[in-house]
């Protein structure tokens, strides 16, 4: 996290407990808590939910609020109304705010777990698919039902295929998110030389497709060859620059099962291990895949890309299904 948004989370969450401490107490017949103590809520859930997502993922984040908040709304449900009922008292701000929350942050932890999970594309790496302020939706149970957080399978339905687009948690820094497109299953032979790419020994066939330009962070116009690339009978554009050697050899890291992989000036040759996959960007020059920080595990892949559901820089993308 940028160090200023760890401070701007952090006073989040002083500000908003300092309003929640002194911001007063509700009036007899009101039916709402003071404004400031509202605010602080806000401010505190907030602020809570950007430095805890410095440490794990949005996923257990979310979970850790669904259980607190959960475990005061049945706290609640069972002693405490009707302690508070034969009291004559009526419910504090924290349990008040707590029932309140509860059902909203468990009905978003529930589609994001389970349904779709909304995401957006901040590089160039996957064009002419996919462009920087896309905002995606991402099917979270293609691939099996799914247990939060260890992201083991629970119940599984379909197996990731060749070609697919999907989102995944970076291997370095799995609180990351990245979409690439699936190259190699378990134990295939990914080749990539000369700008072309080989599976099992099998030249994808490809075939000219005129040319792409497109503005890199508003700065650079980029020119790059298009090429329809078939894989397993699906097809998909894909982009390469002549002048870009293949791979930067001196961007690749030391990656687990690194053993398998062999690089040279011309390209690589690499063997997945089991139960991981091989994923590369679309934009084949512009991308950091695979090749530099290898392979992806099973246990790390959160859904498959199936639909732009917005861009506000170009409104005719929405709807668009991704393939």
């Amino acid at each position: 996290m940028d160090g200023n948004l760890f401070w701007v989370f952090a006073l989040a969450v002083l500000l908003g407990g300092s309003l929640i401490m002194f911001g007063g107490k509700k009036a007899e017949e009101a039916k709402d808590w003071p404004q400031s103590i509202q605010w602080g809520y806000l401010l505190v859930l907030i602020g809570g939910f950007g430095l805890l997502s410095n440490y794990m993922s949005f996923t257990a984040v979310m979970l850790i609020f669904v259980l607190v908040t959960g475990a005061v709304w049945l706290l609640d449900k069972l002693i405490l109304s009707r302690k508070r009922v034969a009291a004559g008292k009526p419910a504090g701000h924290f349990v008040d705010y707590s029932r309140s929350f509860f059902p909203v942050i468990c009905l978003v932890f529930l589609l994001r777990s389970f349904v779709a999970e909304p995401f957006q594309i901040p590089s160039s790496s996957m064009r002419p698919g996919l462009i920087v302020g896309d905002f995606i939706l991402v099917n979270k149970f293609t691939y099996g039902l799914r247990v939060p957080v260890s992201n083991a399978v629970a119940i599984p339905i379909n197996k990731v295929e060749r070609g697919d687009v999907v989102v995944f948690n970076y291997p370095p820094d799995p609180k990351i998110n990245y979409i690439k497109r699936v190259i190699g299953l378990p134990g295939d032979v990914v080749e990539y030389r000369q700008k072309r790419l080989s599976i099992n020994g099998k030249a994808l066939p490809t075939q000219e497709d005129g040319t792409y330009e497109y503005l890199e962070q508003g700065l650079m116009m980029i020119q790059a060859e298009r090429l329809k690339e078939t894989m397993d009978n699906r097809s998909y554009s894909v982009l390469n620059n002549p002048n870009t050697p293949v791979v930067a050899l001196g961007q690749v890291r030391d990656f687990p099962a690194r053993d398998n992989c062999r690089y040279d000036e011309t390209g690589f040759v690499c063997k997945v291990p089991a139960g991981h996959y091989f994923m590369l960007g679309d934009n084949r020059d512009n991308s950091l895949d695979g090749r530099y920080w290898g392979f992806v595990d099973d246990k790390l892949m959160v859904g498959k890309a199936f639909m732009i559901w917005m861009n506000f820089g170009d409104t005719s993308r929405i709807g668009k299904m991704i393939r």
